[in-house]
């Protein structure tokens, strides 16, 4: 049994761990509220629990943990991209938060400006401090002075559950009430996705601008008819290409570790696709230039094309054809045709590497029909087969 009594400003809880008596405050001067903590403290010490009053935890040092929980286990963009969230959200409380690039360093001193956070964010000292009220007024924030759609409001909110979740479960933390203060912020209500993507005139006449950049115009060929994401693209080797298994050939995306850097798709998923018709014509043609690594798809100097400057190299193109199409159109313009061909939403999901919910959002159709030849969207009667 435990006993409360006032000392001070707060009411404080006596009980005993084995044979020495602890005496813990309860921060509060409520009695009501201290009589309600009490009632918990001895509901937890019939389950079992040991110590069942709520931590207090260093903001940083819990953040940091986290920091490299997924570090370790989630792809290096994911985990850069939860990263900067949880930077948003706390600021740089901890080394894993601080900002490390030269360029914005250097332009933050170029500016003189020596805030480093530009909006607001959740401050407190502890974890375990942080209430719904502060988290649904962070969002709150973001939302007015950023205009955020919903659903990158939603990924704030997805961010902390994440957080608070790893750290009960993982993290060695008890809350107060050990209720995940996320739960009681109501998620922002999404809009249906707008889907854009290329009829098929459009397809024929974005390849056909292309065709004085070879090597662009294959690459915009593969995302149209292989659906890839953009760096399962820009990773392929040499040796992912097969050209002679079954039908027209596969496309293996897999993980890999090229030149000590190690890759995986992003649902750390090997999947293989079938070439079409349409997209064998273009492979054909194409020739892969030397290169360190043996990428299939080498950047200008000879070396794995970034991201982002193959992004900008698209666009450059594009606009001198009065074109507006993404990577992200074509990858949609890969499921969505398949859809309207009435292939199933399990064969789109599965060779575009979503899970069905996601392909169900965005795509339509249901009909079991064979994997390997519905890749061909351009044809009536495919007829394509995988062995292999």
């Amino acid at each position: 049994m435990a006993s409360i009594f006032k000392r001070g400003k707060y009411y404080q809880i006596a009980y005993y761990q084995g044979t020495s008596r602890k005496i813990v405050s309860l921060k509060t001067n409520s009695y009501q509220i201290a009589l309600a903590k009490k009632r918990e403290f001895e509901a937890a010490q019939d389950k079992g629990i040991e110590n069942p009053l709520p931590t207090q935890t260093a903001i940083g040092d819990t953040v940091q943990r986290y920091a490299e929980y997924i570090r370790a286990r989630k792809t290096a963009k994911s985990a850069q991209n939860e990263i900067y969230n949880l930077r948003t959200i706390f600021g740089p409380v901890c080394p894993a938060l601080e900002i490390t690039s030269r360029k914005i360093t250097a332009n933050t001193i170029k500016k003189g400006n020596k805030s480093k956070n530009r909006y607001p964010i959740i401050d407190v000292r502890y974890l375990e401090e942080i209430t719904p009220q502060q988290i649904s007024a962070f969002i709150s924030e973001h939302v007015r002075a950023k205009g955020l759609s919903p659903k990158t409001a939603n990924r704030y909110r997805e961010g902390i559950c994440r957080l608070f979740s790893w750290a009960t479960t993982e993290g060695g933390i008890r809350l107060p009430g050990s209720i995940n203060p996320t739960a009681k912020v109501a998620k922002y209500r999404e809009k249906a996705p707008e889907i854009s993507f290329l009829t098929l005139s459009q397809i024929d006449d974005q390849l056909e601008k292309l065709k004085n950049a070879p090597q662009m115009q294959v690459m915009v060929a593969m995302y149209i008819y292989a659906g890839l994401r953009r760096e399962e693209l820009l990773w392929l080797t040499r040796d992912d290409i097969d050209l002679k298994s079954g039908g027209n050939g596969l496309i293996r995306i897999r993980a890999k570790t090229i030149n000590g850097e190690f890759w995986e798709p992003k649902t750390k998923v090997n999947r293989a696709i079938p070439i079409s018709h349409d997209l064998r014509r273009y492979l054909d043609n194409y020739k892969p230039r030397p290169s360190i690594g043996g990428w299939f798809f080498p950047s200008p100097g000879g070396v794995r094309y970034d991201p982002d400057n193959f992004s900008r190299d698209l666009q450059n193109l594009n606009k001198k054809a009065c074109l507006k199409w993404s990577c992200l159109d074509y990858r949609h313009t890969f499921g969505s045709q398949l859809a309207m061909k009435g292939e199933s939403l399990y064969k789109i999901s599965k060779l575009m590497g979503n899970s069905p919910e996601i392909c169900r959002k965005h795509y339509a159709a249901i009909i079991p029909e064979s994997l390997t030849d519905c890749v061909d969207f351009t044809r009536k009667q495919p007829t394509l087969s995988v062995t292999g």
